[in-house]
């Protein structure tokens, strides 16, 4: 869901109303704000009307046949492939080649399995189709099918989508302040604290990056805190979790009994074909896709140039574009249906359906001007990249900008920069 809403105006266009909760008057910053490369940042000085006004109607157009269209041909492909590897993959007569040849069996998979999530992300937008019944009942059973809780996720990721950019509101990557990051490092000063080593942070982002997204389901990791409950109890299937209202409680056992479903599947498979088998043909992809999700979340809200905000200084438009487009290419495009690609224009109205999204952002990107952020940098070398420079925020009267202990642009406050 996005904060946005679309009314009939009975001329069979489709209204969409901006979301005047989060439009409020913010007090100008006293003194300039500098992202991580030393340029100055300046907050958006648009409106969400504006961005809104420049979007053409036939964006928001959904279309049954041409969604699932999309479904299908993942499915397809990802059949093909596993059909093709229980057939041939074995009468590989070296040890060595089977194994190359499986590794890249699942990399493969896991491509289409992240378009298949992707989609399932898309009908939990009501981008999907018109139709709720439609976009929940297809969403529901695609996100099952990758142990991902439906309704669960829905919810927190509508709360994400909400409060964009906040830093005591938002669901997700929320970035540690000076306190927290030196707390992890151990240190109580600067004095304490060297650069850190390439190795750990290669090691760092290996551990994110395969265990990140079962502990954020598990235990809110990168989400908001909750100092007064036990981190396990703060996870996407527990029903009384305070991520969740108590009119959502049916929903989220809903979701539980999706992922039920599909772990007894898993169980049967197991004993019917082998550990060895599941493993190979579903665990592996599932990892893969894993990986893609939280590298594709993490790299759209994470950038030296993106700020973060306090309450004071943030409102809806403003969180909208702390968000960064990327490039990926063909994957990006074939395979992840446009999600790294169109990712601002996702935060400002996320009803509209990936197939529309580029000649939208086309649109977006004249109103938001320097505000628009783009980057064509290799995927993979911009995981490591920001990685290495946005290790924490801080500033000044509510706007907050990464800064990093390694040396690359502005040295955080009382760090000697490195010459």
């Amino acid at each position: 869901m996005d904060s946005t809403t679309q009314t009939n105006t009975g001329t069979g266009k489709v209204a969409v109303q901006p979301p005047t909760a989060f439009i409020k008057p913010i007090e100008k910053v006293s003194e300039p704000v500098y992202d991580t490369f030393g340029n100055e940042f300046t907050p958006p000085d648009y409106s969400i009307k504006d961005i809104l006004d420049a979007i053409p109607q036939e964006c928001y157009k959904r279309s049954y046949v041409k969604s699932y269209s999309y479904v299908a041909r993942d499915c397809f492909f990802i059949a093909v492939f596993a059909y093709m590897a229980y057939a041939y993959l074995p009468l590989i007569p070296s040890a060595s080649g089977r194994a190359v040849a499986w590794a890249m069996y699942s990399i493969v998979q896991g491509l289409f399995g992240t378009g298949l999530w992707v989609l399932a992300h898309e009908c939990g937008h009501s981008a999907f189709s018109d139709s709720n019944t439609v976009n929940n009942v297809t969403g529901w059973v695609l996100h099952s099918s990758m142990l991902v809780p439906y309704y669960a996720w829905k919810l927190t990721h509508s709360m994400h989508h909400k409060s964009t950019g906040h830093l005591t509101r938002d669901m997700v990557f929320v970035p540690k302040d000076r306190k927290e990051f030196m707390e992890n490092r151990g240190a109580h000063d600067w004095s304490e604290l060297a650069e850190d080593a390439p190795l750990m942070t290669l090691y760092g982002l290996i551990t994110q990056q395969v265990f990140g997204w079962p502990l954020y389901l598990l235990s809110n990791v990168t989400g908001q805190k909750y100092p007064k409950l036990n981190k396990w109890a703060v996870n996407h299937f527990n029903p009384n979790a305070p991520l969740f209202e108590k009119k959502d409680w049916f929903n989220i056992w809903i979701s539980n009994v999706g992922i039920g479903i599909t772990m007894s599947v898993i169980a049967y498979s197991i004993n019917r074909w082998g550990l060895a088998s599941v493993t190979l043909y579903y665990l592996i992809p599932y990892l893969w896709v894993n990986h893609w999700l939280v590298a594709i979340t993490y790299l759209q809200h994470t950038d030296p140039t993106l700020p973060h905000y306090h309450a004071d200084q943030w409102n809806f438009t403003r969180g909208a574009a702390a968000t960064i487009d990327r490039e990926f290419g063909f994957i990006g495009s074939f395979c992840f249906h446009d999600i790294i690609e169109t990712h601002v224009l996702h935060h400002y109205v996320s009803r509209i359906p990936f197939y529309n999204a580029r000649i939208a952002t086309e649109k977006i990107k004249k109103v938001m001007g320097k505000h628009y952020r783009h980057d064509d940098t290799n995927f993979i070398k911009s995981l490591y990249t920001v990685a290495r420079t946005c290790q924490f925020v801080e500033g000044k009267e509510g706007i907050q900008m990464f800064r990093n202990v390694n040396g690359v642009g502005v040295a955080p406050d009382g760090l000697p920069s490195k010459k």
